[in-house]
This record gives C-alpha cells, sequence and structure tokens, in this order.
C-alpha cells in the first residue's frame, strides 16, 4: 500500500491524530458499550485503509468476542488447579458489569472492538492486538492489592452488579470527555492508586509501545477512552524497557512466605508441647478442637452455597488439613470437588452475566455456586483457624 497521509476528514474530538518514527497514527478512543463508538471505528478504518488496525484486546478477550462457543474450551477443573479462580471471578464480575450497561443500549461489551476487527477483515487490513494479556493485569492489580483494598474492591464490583442505575448515550457522550475522564481517574486513583496503576497507567505504557511497535506506517488504534490522555502522555518516551517488567507477576514476599508457614508450625508446635507438658490426652483434645473448628464452618460454608453433599464432607475433611499449609486452601479444594460433582453446563457459562445480577443466580446458575462455595468453605477455614488457633495457644500457655 503506498504510503501517503491520511484525508483531512472531519472527525470528532474522539480521534486523535499522532505521529512517530515516520509512522502516523489515528487513535480513536472510545466507550466500549457506545453504538455511536461502533460507528465510528467502521467509518474510520473504511475510510482511511490503514496499512494496520490496532484494537485495545489480548489474545484471550480477543477469542471470547469472536468464538461463540469459547465456553465449550474453558477446562474449569484446570482453572481450580491453576488457582485462577479468583481471577476468572473478578473478570465476570466486570464483564457482566459492563454487558449490563450495554444491555440497556442494546449494545454488547466491545462491540466497537469486533467492529474495527470485523471492518479491517473485511477490507483486507492486518490487525495488532496490543493489549496485555488480561490475566496478567489481574493478577498483578491482585498482588498490589491490600487485603483491606481488595475487600473494598470486590464489594463495589459486587455492588455495581445490583446497581440499578439507567445510563444514556448522552451519559457516554459526557463520560468521554476528557475533563470528566481524568476526575474519574483521578478520583480511582486517590481510592485505589495500586489498581489504578495497574489496570490504566500500566496498560497505558503497554498499549503505547505494542501501537508504535505494529507494522505499518498508516495506523488505526482503537482504545477505550479511558486510555487515550495516558497513551498521548508516554506516547513520544521510549518506555520498552519498562515491558519486561509490567508483564511479570510480582512473587509473593518473603514476609508472607514466612508468615504463611510460621502459623501451621506454631499451632503444630504448640499441640506437640501441650502434649510434652500435659500428657497426651490434652494433645489430642486440642487436636480434635482443631478439626472441628476448621471443618464445622468450612462445611457450614458449603451448605450455605447449596453445595453436592461430598463437597460438604470434602470440605469439612480438607479445612483442618489445608489450614497448616499456604500452598492450597480449602475453597480451591470444595471448589474442585463441586466442579467435579455438580459441573455448570454451557449454556450456564453463557448465561452467567445475567445470572450475576440477581441474587437468586447466584445459587441458581452451577458455575456461580462454584464461586459461591470457593467463597464460603474458604471464609469458613479462615474462622476455624483463627478460632482453633487462639484456642490452642491458650491452653498452651494457661
Amino acid at each position: 500500500m503506498p504510503n501517503q497521509s491520511y484525508p483531512s476528514c472531519d472527525y470528532p474530538s474522539d480521534v486523535h491524530k499522532l505521529s512517530h518514527g515516520g509512522k502516523t497514527i489515528l487513535l480513536i478512543g472510545t466507550a466500549h458499550i457506545s453504538q455511536e463508538s461502533v460507528e465510528l471505528v467502521k467509518k474510520v478504518i473504511s475510510q482511511e485503509k490503514p496499512d494496520r488496525v490496532c484494537i485495545e484486546l489480548d489474545e484471550k478477550r480477543y477469542s471470547s468476542l469472536t468464538q461463540k462457543k469459547k465456553w465449550q474450551s474453558l477446562d474449569l477443573k484446570q482453572v481450580i488447579k491453576d488457582k485462577q479462580l479468583s481471577t476468572l471471578m473478578i473478570n465476570l464480575l466486570m464483564a457482566s458489569y459492563q454487558k449490563k450497561l450495554g444491555g440497556q443500549l442494546g449494545v454488547k461489551p466491545g462491540a466497537e472492538l469486533l467492529a474495527a476487527a470485523n471492518t479491517a477483515t473485511e477490507n483486507g487490513i492486518p490487525l495488532a492486538l496490543c493489549d496485555r494479556d488480561v490475566r496478567i493485569t489481574l493478577r498483578r492489580a491482585w498482588k498490589s492489592t491490600s487485603f483491606f483494598k481488595k475487600g473494598y474492591l470486590l464489594t463495589t464490583l459486587f455492588a455495581s452488579l445490583f446497581d440499578s442505575t439507567e445510563i444514556s448515550e448522552e451519559k457516554l457522550a459526557e463520560m468521554k470527555q476528557k475533563d470528566v475522564l481524568s476526575e474519574l481517574m483521578d478520583e480511582m486513583g486517590t481510592a485505589l492508586p495500586d489498581v489504578k496503576k495497574v489496570l490504566i497507567d500500566e496498560r497505558d505504557i503497554y498499549l503505547s509501545e505494542k501501537i508504535k511497535e505494529a507494522e505499518g506506517e498508516r495506523l488505526v488504534a482503537v482504545v477505550g477512552a479511558g486510555h487515550v490522555a495516558g497513551i498521548k502522555k508516554v506516547f513520544e518516551k521510549d518506555c520498552s524497557k519498562d515491558l519486561k517488567r509490567i508483564t511479570t507477576i510480582p512473587p509473593v514476599s518473603k514476609i508472607w512466605k514466612t508468615l504463611g508457614w510460621s502459623i501451621p508450625l506454631l499451632i503444630i508446635g504448640s499441640i506437640v508441647a501441650i502434649g510434652m507438658q500435659k500428657g497426651m490426652a490434652d494433645a489430642g483434645a486440642n487436636l480434635l478442637y482443631w478439626i472441628l473448628a476448621n471443618g464445622i464452618p468450612s462445611a457450614i460454608g458449603g451448605m450455605m452455597a447449596f453445595a453436592n453433599p461430598l463437597t460438604v464432607i470434602g470440605a469439612f475433611v480438607a479445612a483442618p488439613i489445608t489450614s497448616l499449609t499456604p500452598v492450597i486452601g480449602a475453597g480451591y479444594v470444595a471448589a474442585f470437588i463441586q466442579v467435579m460433582r455438580t459441573p455448570p453446563v454451557v449454556k450456564e457459562f453463557e448465561t452467567v452475566g445475567d445470572d450475576m445480577g440477581t441474587v437468586k443466580g447466584w445459587w441458581k446458575n452451577k458455575l456461580l455456586r462454584v464461586f459461591l462455595v470457593f467463597l464460603f468453605t474458604g471464609l469458613g477455614s479462615s474462622i476455624g483457624t483463627y478460632v482453633g488457633g487462639y484456642e490452642i495457644i491458650k491452653n498452651l500457655i494457661s
């Protein structure tokens, strides 16, 4: 395709012209649930016919948008084995909220990104998927957030599912304005600075570098409006050296590793010490207390989630053992048993976004019930650890 500059078109303020190393880029800021954005990306790509279209998607999210039967290839058992259940749940929570808002406007979340991909394909234009792997983004966000901020984040996500606030295209247009978005980003940065850094700032850098790396001299890049200001800010900087850092999942700190093993060692050591000081009968009584203190709350958590009976039994058996090792939690064991005994069907994967918006749906949908099993049995085991540990330490020093 011959090199030529972009024609002078009367595009709205959502379209920004950037230059880098002989490349000319039209950066389109969109709302992910806006029909107006869908029409805009179609218009720009069709008129400009660039050398390449860059979109704010990674391979995982692109597949989820383009493959109607994506859920059939999801191995839920492997997700649990890889300890990715919490990541999947947060991803679904965010997707469900976007789907609910998009449903009010008759637009599917990410429709403008899919439209960009389809328009590019129709015109024989290569695609460049320029976003960071969503699994890395979510895991970095989770690991960078403190315990209390994690609770705040989860509460906010859950509350958003039951928010009945209506939204219109006019409201979306207002939200896409730079001053409003800057205000929203500042608010997020104040409340959840570490989350904002991972979800927004790091991805601004990643998107900017990948767009600059894309082949071709004339490019169209389609990103969410919330990334436009950040991309423009770093676009002229060489941030390529930062890519390795922001695509690496931080390891668990030595402090947490030490703390994770110190509690089990303290409990086991205390029971042994009780046996040496007061006799094996007292040691056995404390061991039994530990088993019941962990097993009963975890089993109750399973029953609260309407888990399969074998899952409830498994939670009771697993909790006293998993509480003595930081390698795996009772929630993951119970969730795995639940999937084996009561596996979700494809239809439930497809309706999970709608079911998340109702209290009844969480217990009706078998996939969501797996999450409830994971959360409730894990919470029960945590309660049991503190109750049992407190009683054993008290008996040791009394």
